[in-house]
């Protein structure tokens, strides 16, 4: 199971970033910014090699299974 950041949006959103640099802003004065989506994945192949019996409810939180 993993719970963190979404990779693809936090390069879309340094991306941003360095565009406004390229077109002037000064690094300093740009904010720091916090990722905000974030992403559940869950291995089911694992977790029965673990003998874990994961809840349906929580299976249907997640952003992707891995079977």
């Amino acid at each position: 199971m993993s719970y963190g950041p979404n990779r693809p949006d936090l390069f879309r959103r340094a991306g941003d970033i360095a565009d406004k640099i390229l077109r002037g802003a000064k690094p300093g004065d740009l904010p720091v910014e916090q990722p905000t989506k974030f992403d559940l994945i869950i291995n089911l192949t694992t977790a029965k090699a673990l003998h874990l019996k994961i809840p349906e409810s929580f299976l249907l939180r997640a952003d992707e299974v891995i079977e």
